[in-house]
């Protein structure tokens, strides 16, 4: 499962690095609104949410769904705007950028969240009353909440846009200016570091440096990233962002809705001291260690080495059925070989398996 980019016929220097105001502050309402997602930020999020005046507490509860899941394509308004628009340099110019989108992009990205959409489902909910009626009753399933704000936001998109900006200017003025005037140095930094590599090294170097998890296939002119989600889009005559993140992770966005510039929004300061694993690793870790008799078997080598005859002894099986369930787990990377004279043992990689846990978060949540 991937999400992948086709990058056919773009140009380098439509390619750009820029960090962008808006969307950390969806961040760092998602952060706000799931704190255990993001164990790293828990001083953070409990200063600010200690000094939070509860009317605003309270309208941060209104349309939360924008933002609880990961957060809505509304935070990244530039991708939506023709010509290849980028970040601006501050929330207010960005918040501007936002109010340019048409009122079917707005509806259209804020239903993604408010009522369950299928990603990038398309336009038409503003003039297709079986659209309408559709988005209303799935609303209705999230709840009473959900429900009242995509009837607004069907009937009177202005209203509901006014009342976003203004949401997102309080939280500025009450916690995010002063994020922000910390946050962006980092995040400027890293921008101007992926932009160096893209000069120097190319566009494959600086999407391995922003994650493990995302390549390039040059050949083929496509980026490939490795989430638990299928998606597709493309560049087309367009344009490639790559938007950094200090509060995102594990959080790594791509933004593939039709009709927009993509975007990969990425964590910097992740972390995570070795690469995290592919899912598709992850997922075979998960799966060697569900069997019984293998999770017997961890028991033994987690205390010490042994060899194969050892194990088989140990656990009343034939060395070829040891041997298979040893295969196994060596192809998950959870056990590791050495040869002691004409012995060859066995271990479980302790380092790896204690990591299991946050690499699973950090795989569903990527």
């Amino acid at each position: 499962m991937s999400v992948r980019i086709d990058i056919a016929g773009l140009r380098p220097e439509r390619v750009a690095v820029v960090p962008s105001p808006l969307a950390e502050l969806g961040m760092a309402l998602h952060a706000l609104s799931e704190p255990g997602h993001h164990p790293g930020l828990q001083g953070w999020v409990t200063g600010v949410s200690a000094g939070l005046d509860p009317h605003l507490a309270d309208r941060m509860c209104d349309a939360d769904f924008l933002w609880t899941t990961t957060f809505s394509d509304l935070f990244l308004p530039y991708a939506g705007l023709p010509g290849g628009a980028v970040p601006g340099a501050t929330l207010a110019e960005e918040l501007d950028l936002l109010d340019k989108l048409t009122d079917e992009q707005f509806v259209d990205a804020a239903l993604e969240f408010s009522c369950a959409m299928s990603y990038g489902v398309g336009a038409g909910w503003l003039v297709d009353a079986a659209l309408g009626r559709r988005a209303l009753d799935l609303a209705a399933a999230r709840g009473p909440r959900q429900e009242r704000f995509t009837e607004l936001l069907l009937t009177d998109p202005p209203k509901i846009r006014a009342w976003l900006r203004q949401f997102l200017e309080d939280c500025d003025e009450a916690f995010f200016a002063e994020a922000w005037s910390r946050l962006r140095h980092q995040l400027t930094a890293d921008a101007r570091h992926k932009t160096e590599l893209l000069r120097r090294k190319g566009l494959a170097e600086a999407l391995s440096a922003a994650s493990p998890a995302v390549t390039l296939d040059e050949a083929a002119a496509e980026i490939t990233v490795d989430k638990l989600s299928v998606g597709r889009t493309t560049t087309g005559d367009g344009a490639f962002l790559l938007v950094p993140t200090s509060l995102g992770w594990p959080h790594l966005a791509v933004l593939y809705r039709p009709g927009w510039q993509p975007v990969l929004h990425y964590p910097v300061g992740s972390p995570e001291l070795a690469a995290p694993p592919s899912v598709e690793q992850l997922a075979l870790r998960m799966t060697a260690l569900s069997h019984p008799v293998r999770m017997r078997m961890c028991r033994y080598l987690a205390r010490s080495a042994y060899t194969t005859s050892e194990l088989a002894q140990a656990h009343g099986m034939t060395a070829p059925e040891i041997s298979r369930h040893l295969g196994v787990l060596k192809k998950a990377g959870l056990v590791t070989t050495r040869r002691r004279g004409r012995y060859v043992q066995h271990q479980l990689d302790i380092s790896v398996v204690a990591r299991l846990g946050s690499d699973f978060l950090e795989g569903i949540l990527r």
